[in-house]
């Protein structure tokens, strides 16, 4: 369990401006793998808010589960289904990034996996971990339930900027991206073949930035736009979103092309005289045409706030 350093406020994090998830559905992960490629099998997200895309890749001589779901329940289950695929094979467990609903069900594996953390992920959930599980308690009774019990689960192994786990017939590379959507973002590769992202991006959801001043800022809208501009360059075959459907590179681009307008039209509104809220109101009213079919628009006034304050250019 995680020990030693402060959350990140004794107050706890003010989530003012995030989308509203009171009356949504019991944040469970549910159904069967679906294999997306040969040896990797994504357990779907079925657009449940709070319920991340979870994937498990098996290969010859190991297997590798990436993110969790949500507290203790959701482990299980995940582990359960990862022991289903892999039989008595060694389990390695990794995280994209530290919150609370892609990894807090980490403590289901402590012991039955060799959990694997870039370092600023580890040191990021030493930080805001706690103050994290408050906001999201405050969420809805459903996330709560789901909260009850749980553990911040420290990795067994810690890399830095690249690690490589051979599984047998199979590579994974877990490389460190952050900071972006958060302060240390990790992404995945399958064989050169599959990308798993977290949430870098999301198929028709405007991106979760959280953007949570004073208490959070790390969110780095412009090195966002530079992350997948170098994901996209990998051309990878099938990518793994942190919610929503699996797609391909082109829902890297789309991901970009939004931040990168939000990124413009800030720095346009900025140089007018425009403030931050100004820029927010102008900004969502056109996003929202513009994207007209992306679901959770209060991200969009979130985001410009990050870029506003980020001072951001071209």
């Amino acid at each position: 369990m995680c020990t030693s350093e402060p959350s990140v406020s004794t107050g706890g994090i003010d989530p003012k401006g995030a989308p509203d998830i009171g009356g949504a559905p019991a944040p469970i992960v549910s159904g069967e793998p679906v294999q997306v490629s040969d040896g990797v099998f994504v357990i779907p997200d079925r657009r449940v808010d709070l319920v991340p895309n979870i994937g498990i890749v098996v290969g010859e001589k190991a297997a590798l589960v990436i993110d969790t779901g949500m507290g203790p329940r959701n482990g299980a289950h995940v582990l359960e289904q990862a022991r289903l695929l892999a039989g008595d094979l060694p389990l390695y467990l990794t995280i994209t990034h530290f919150h609370p609903e892609h990894g807090f069900g980490a403590q289901a594996f402590k012991g039955a996996a060799t959990i694997v953390y870039n370092r600023g992920q580890r040191d990021e959930l030493h930080r805001k971990g706690s103050a994290y599980i408050d906001m999201f308690r405050n969420m809805s009774p459903a996330v709560a339930a789901e909260l009850d019990g749980v553990e911040l689960v420290d990795p067994d192994l810690v890399y830095d900027d690249r690690a490589e786990i051979d599984l047998g017939g199979r590579t994974a590379v877990l490389r460190t991206v952050g900071p972006a959507h958060t302060a240390s973002d990790q992404t995945v590769l399958i064989d050169d073949r599959v990308l798993f992202g977290g949430d870098l991006f999301e198929t028709r959801i405007f991106p979760i930035t959280p953007y949570f001043p004073p208490y959070d800022v790390d969110v780095d809208g412009p090195r966002w736009i530079t992350v997948l501009d170098q994901l996209a360059a990998l051309e990878a075959e099938i990518v793994v979103p942190g919610h929503g459907e699996v797609s391909d590179t082109s829902l890297i681009r789309d991901v970009r092309d939004y931040l990168a307008h939000v990124r413009d039209e800030v720095e346009r509104l900025r140089t007018s005289g425009a403030s931050a809220d100004e820029a927010a109101a102008t900004i969502e009213k056109a996003a929202r045409a513009r994207w007209s079919t992306w679901e959770r628009p209060e991200w969009i006034g979130l985001a410009v706030q990050a870029f506003y304050a980020a001072g951001s250019t071209n």
